[in-house]
């Protein structure tokens, strides 16, 4: 097992496009596997770096989908649990930039269903980094688990957290409850302006990171669309440009960024306890990789990050969308 091994906890999501349909009264759909932890996990894998995916398959047909999904990236799915419950299904319709509206089915389904013993027997002692967010962290039954395995893993490992805050699916009083908590858990915390302005409203991105790094998290990452990244360890900050891309949507964007983030830290043997040796200009340079990673992905339909050779092809000029996943507005099950 690599030594920079990245374990990465949480959701799968089933993404399910609506197109054209052949009569007025129908509806149709394209469904790609997506979840932000899972597309974190995907991404990891094709940019090289070995990936165990900590999750709750279903054997449904969703669940099919993803197992597929993950193995053809090369994710190690040995410590995933077949679960007895549904995949979760989030509908999406895009608007003219490319932001996606979702539309959440997820009530008793198979990702929030962790129990204690689901995790008991996972080995962490080999894995550089431990990444986890989105609703893993705050739907029950599984996020209380969720917590505690992040606490056992922390002395060992780089704690990694992106909020991925889900407004009408979890009350955003539920994220800001726990923040506190996940920032005295984190070594790094990656998160969008959009999070950020429903986490602390009105606060500016640098209040932000000094409020977060007095709560414990050494390194802050505030990515904001075209306005690029805010990158802040603590205390010091740099600010990273966006790459020019031709968006097609800007699905998994966030996730991709956080990816190249941990590879471009991991490859260079900066991740793994609490990030003693990390510079302000190795943040820099890490920002910088995973922008790119970021605008390769937004270049493509859904949640798509690149492999590793595709990295090297030149960026499609057009409008500039930064690392920010513009995850725009959710909606709850109806």
């Amino acid at each position: 097992m690599s030594p920079h091994q990245i374990t990465v906890l949480g959701e799968c999501v089933a993404d399910a496009f609506t197109e054209p349909a052949k009569a007025s009264n129908e509806l149709a759909l394209r469904v790609l596997p997506g979840g932000g932890p899972a597309n974190t996990a995907v991404s990891l894998a094709r940019l090289g770096t070995p990936a165990r995916f900590l999750t709750r398959l279903s054997e449904d047909v969703f669940g099919r989908l993803f197992r597929a999904h993950l193995e053809e990236s090369g994710v190690d799915l040995s410590d995933a649990v077949k679960a007895a419950e549904p995949s979760t299904l989030a509908v999406a319709e895009l608007d003219a930039q490319g932001r996606a509206a979702f539309s959440f089915h997820a009530q008793n389904t198979a990702d929030w269903q962790w129990t204690a013993g689901e995790l008991a027997g996972v080995d962490v002692s080999r894995s550089a980094c431990v990444h986890t967010g989105s609703l893993a962290l705050v739907r029950e039954p599984g996020a209380a688990v969720v917590e505690e395995f992040l606490a056992a893993a922390a002395p060992r490992a780089t704690i990694s957290i992106d909020p991925n805050v889900r407004p009408l699916l979890v009350r955003p009083e539920v994220y800001r409850e726990r923040l506190p908590h996940w920032c005295r858990l984190a070594d790094v915390l990656r998160l969008s302006d959009e999070d950020l302005e429903l986490l602390l409203p009105g606060a500016s991105p640098e209040q932000a990171c000094d409020t977060w790094h007095a709560e414990g998290a050494r390194l802050v990452v505030i990515t904001r669309g075209g306005d690029g990244a805010l990158a802040s360890l603590d205390g010091e900050r740099v600010e990273v440009p966006a790459v020019a891309a031709k968006v097609v949507d800007t699905v998994g964007a966030g996730d991709s960024f956080t990816s190249g983030l941990l590879h471009h830290l991991a490859t260079r043997g900066l991740l793994g306890g609490r990030l003693a040796d990390l510079r302000l200009g190795d943040v820099a340079e890490a920002c910088r990789f995973a922008a790119r990673v970021a605008s390769l992905t937004c270049s493509v339909a859904g949640p798509n990050p690149p492999w590793q050779h595709e990295l090297t092809r030149p960026a499609a000029a057009g409008r500039v969308q930064g690392a920010s996943s513009r995850r725009g507005r959710s909606r709850p099950d109806r």
